[in-house]
């Protein structure tokens, strides 16, 4: 399998050129099929899917110049014949799942049918996560929500935690839930972000130790490489891996 797991989509020029490597040809010669599905579940929404279909964020992932692009919509793919949807996904050479929710995406990902075709596609096609995107398709993964879940997912464990940050502690819920199964790790994405203060280092250690697997905490100039069974990180950031990780 083939995947690139970002924290925040092709933000640099070595996670660049990871992508045109596991591609195996340049973007411009690669078609693509963007699913906006994760972000749904938040009030702005559609207003988000939007901006991230047609490139108006900061995150880099639609607007690579792919040579086409088209959209795959989760949540209609269980109302439309599997022939139909089917051959624009074995068509394309790369799966952009962007950010949000990674309880409802994965969610999705496994009623839509696609979880289940994954492991064959991704031997001949790029799987490329942003945030969600990446850790939606662990076999478990954890997510700290400054209020409940609000979309469609099944949770394993929810707890509520307080987490540290310099303008004092902020509650969170944690839930811990079964993604789609593709890696053997877990992912914290945006690590030492401002906007994300539950991913700073302490958060992102307490956060790692809640999980029965190893995590990965990277930044927004970090990805994890995945090429069968070699694990790769590429960054010109900084992360780190927590192996030493159980459920308290």
């Amino acid at each position: 399998m083939k995947l690139l797991l970002t924290s925040s989509g092709i933000s640099n020029s070595s996670i660049n050129n990871v992508l045109v490597e596991l591609l195996g040809k340049p973007i411009a010669e690669s078609n693509a099929l963007f699913i906006p599905t994760a972000i749904y579940p938040f009030a702005q929404g559609p207003y988000y899917a939007m901006r991230a279909v047609s490139g108006d964020m900061s995150s880099k992932l639609s607007q690579l110049g792919w040579r086409t692009l088209g959209l795959l919509e989760l949540t209609a793919l269980p109302s439309i014949e599997k022939d139909v949807w089917l051959q624009a996904v074995q068509e394309a050479d790369a799966l952009l799942a962007w950010g949000g929710d990674p309880l409802y995406l994965s969610y999705w990902l496994q009623h839509s049918g696609l979880a289940e075709l994954l492991p064959s596609l991704l031997e001949k096609m790029v799987y490329v996560g942003v945030s969600a995107g990446s850790m939606a398709v662990s076999a478990i993964f954890g997510e700290a929500y400054s209020s409940p879940p609000s979309g469609s997912g099944e949770p394993l464990k929810t707890e509520n935690i307080k987490l540290t940050t310099p303008q004092g502690d902020i509650e969170r819920t944690f839930i811990m839930a079964r993604g789609v199964g593709l890696v053997d790790f877990a992912m914290i994405p945006h690590l030492d972000n401002k906007n994300h203060p539950d991913a700073s280092a302490p958060n992102a250690e307490k956060w790692a130790a809640m999980l029965p697997v190893p995590v990965y905490a990277i930044d927004d100039q970090t990805a994890i490489k995945v090429n069968g069974d070699t694990i790769e990180v590429v960054s010109e950031g900084h992360w780190k891996l927590f192996y030493d990780t159980k459920i308290k």
